[in-house]
């Protein structure tokens, strides 16, 4: 049976990753993802997870050494943040197209300049179109579970793909939640041993990511598009399955109170339940507001998407980065050109929200909802930083 319990968001990233039995973590310490690995560091030290704990010097060696390490047939994990992850960039584009699983935890911060320790999701924004599985978390049940379904997705024969966790950089990471924790038997049952299919291996030796010339590096590019886009069936399979044995629903897009709603709001990560609870209060005001939270960013569950936000007049996406010098923001972006072919489409509005930490309110998400109502009434679609100090 799982028990319930308190604990950091981080340190349950950590129990996660030690439930899963990784056979290495590499990693270099970076605000807000330190406290993952400086606990798992604490639990290899222990003895409490038989791993190699390998201290790099950069968070571009903790990568190369999870390349090395994933395609010697290892469980592999790495965690990061802001500027780490972007060191990390030219080798991110590696392990998709080499098929090497991994699960990397993302405590997502803003992007310097000026430096920021804070919260906003610029960092992975930058990365997403670098081949991986990309999920984002709501709070910390939701961490360690994706965590845990995250090795699942990653390691399985019709997949093998690196999985990113995200979970917020302080607002999430840094705060004391209630989890179930699973137990090791429970966790067993659900992430078997990892056996390896493609791998170096002396006895049969093989070659790995070496030179594309141009007749074959098209088809290579396609190939892994294509197997990306098709996780999404084993991504679903394996939430139906972590369902039946530990009693928690996971779905790509999540509804709340769209039913018959004329406005959704957007949103992801752990803003999600702030505005969940302004939702409940324009409700209680008579408003016709939904929100819709999106947990899997890559690949995009295009169908789910559209099912749940079907009916809606008017869209506000709230992004929580800031695409310089264009019309519109990432998930923006992504849901305009989904919606965009329906004939009956609703109009959709961009609000950047919460960059660099600042507070996300409830009364935040008012406004949208009510500046959603006006931008309809002058005909516009348009693109809002909200909070901005005049």
């Amino acid at each position: 049976m799982s028990k319930r319990m308190g604990i950091e968001v981080s340190l349950a990233v950590s129990e996660a990753v030690k439930l899963a039995d990784a056979d290495v973590i590499a990693a270099y310490p970076i605000t807000p993802q330190t406290h993952i690995v400086e606990h798992l560091s604490e639990l290899v030290a222990d003895g409490e997870l038989d791993a190699e704990f390998i201290p790099v010097e950069s968070e571009h060696s903790a990568m190369s050494t999870c390349i090395g390490s994933a395609a010697a047939g290892a469980r592999t994990f790495t965690a990061t943040s802001a500027q780490g992850l972007a060191l990390m960039h030219e080798l991110l584009y590696m392990p998709p197209a080499l098929r090497l699983p991994m699960v990397m935890a993302v405590a997502n911060r803003a992007m310097s300049a000026p430096i920021s320790i804070w919260n906003d999701h610029s960092d992975i924004m930058a990365e997403r179109d670098t081949g991986w599985i990309q999920v984002f978390a709501e709070n910390g049940q939701e961490t360690l579970d994706l965590t845990l379904q995250a090795f699942r997705i990653a390691e399985h024969p019709d997949v093998l793909l690196p999985v990113a966790v995200n979970l917020d950089g302080f607002t999430l990471s840094h705060v004391i939640e209630p989890v179930m924790m699973p137990e090791p038997d429970e966790v067993k049952r659900f992430l078997p041993p990892f056996q390896p299919v493609l791998k170096l291996d002396p006895a049969r030796p093989v070659s790995m990511g070496m030179f594309g010339i141009p007749e074959i590096y098209t088809e290579t590019k396609k190939a892994t598009d294509e197997v990306l886009r098709n996780s999404k069936k084993t991504i679903l399979a394996v939430w139906d399955e972590f369902d039946k044995i530990f009693g928690r629903r996971y779905a790509p897009v999540e509804s709340y109170k769209t039913e018959g709603a004329e406005t959704i709001l957007i949103a992801m990560g752990s803003i999600s339940e702030t505005a969940m609870t302004a939702v409940d209060e324009m409700r209680a005001e008579g408003k016709s507001v939904g929100l819709l939270r999106i947990r899997l960013w890559r690949p995009f569950p295009d169908e789910e998407f559209k099912a749940a936000a079907a009916g809606a007049k008017k869209i506000g996406v709230i992004d929580r980065c800031l695409t310089l010098g264009s019309h519109g923001n990432p998930v923006f972006q992504e849901i305009r050109s989904l919606l965009y072919p329906l004939a009956d489409r609703p109009q959709i509005f961009n609000f950047t929200l919460g960059i660099g930490g600042r507070d996300s309110t409830r009364e935040d998400f008012k406004y949208i909802y009510d500046r959603c109502q006006t931008l309809v009434q002058e005909g516009q679609d348009r693109f809002e930083m909200v909070g901005v100090l005049e």
